[in-house]
């Protein structure tokens, strides 16, 4: 399961989104999550997810490598479905006891399914189709108005893209730490939920000192190379928007205004 976590990966292609301003890129995914937020019925929804597929088959990402980085998070899921199954008041179509189902409940519980699985598969798609170093560029864009208030923009953006980075190195450190404690006679898989949670603990401190030790060997390594931040700092290419940028921000901003014009009409 720790495998199928695609946070932070990048997939190589040379499709248009991949191809896109990184700028362009994280706008759209910014604002194409507070329109998930606006969203307040299931028809909002249906054209928030006509959006995303669109970005997924320009993309030519793999649907099975999109949805595998689902699994990691269908627990979570799973836990809001059935707090706003149970816990949302209304008519009530089963009761035992304390617990009750209500039509409200399995309404709110599957707008609230739909709504984290587009904010997370559209989430995914900025760090699958952008480079790590054409991330950065871009926030540090995005950010460098900020400048003037004291704002280092810069380092903002590099701790930000090496956090996305080093989140797949990480899961991998994970996985051989517990492929190594099982080979040892470690179990992670049997008795219930909490005795599992308990099994993962030993986990943390080799991983902890992993985490300490990878950060240390990339700090020495960019002050090998005289990195100095943002003094006196050039691109070998500079960002510049082309026709297909201006292409999918008029496209993005139809949708935009698709979301906003069916809210006032519901």
């Amino acid at each position: 399961m720790i495998r199928d976590i695609t946070l932070g990966q990048y997939y190589p292609g040379n499709s248009r989104i991949h191809r896109l301003d990184p700028r362009v890129k994280i706008l759209a995914t910014l604002l194409y999550i507070v329109a998930l937020f606006v969203v307040k019925d299931f028809a909002g929804f249906i054209i928030a997810f006509a959006a995303l597929e669109g970005v997924i088959i320009v993309s030519k990402v793999p649907r099975s490598f999109i949805w595998r980085g689902l699994k990691p998070v269908i627990l979570i899921i799973a836990f809001t479905l059935i707090v706003n199954i149970f816990m949302i008041k209304g008519h009530a179509i089963w009761q035992m006891g304390f617990l009750h189902i209500t039509r409200e409940g399995l309404i709110t519980a599957a707008f609230m399914g739909v709504r984290l699985v587009l904010l997370i598969i559209g989430s995914s798609m900025l760090t699958l189709t952008t480079r790590p170093i054409g991330l950065t560029d871009g926030i540090e864009e995005l950010l460098t108005p900020f400048k003037k208030f004291g704002l280092p923009a810069h380092e903002l953006a590099m701790m930000m893209t090496i956090a996305l980075r080093f989140i797949p190195t990480l899961l991998e450190e994970t996985d051989k730490i517990m492929k190594a404690q099982q080979a040892r006679g470690a179990d992670f898989e049997s008795g219930n939920m909490l005795r599992r949670a308990k099994a993962l603990v030993p986990i943390l401190v080799p991983l902890f000192i992993s985490a300490f030790r990878i950060a240390q060997d990339l700090a020495m390594a960019m002050e090998a190379r005289c990195y100095g931040g943002n003094v006196r700092r050039t691109r070998m290419n500079a960002m510049k928007l082309e026709k297909r940028d201006l292409v999918a921000s008029l496209l993005f901003l139809a949708f935009l205004a698709a979301i906003i014009l069916q809210r006032i009409l519901m």
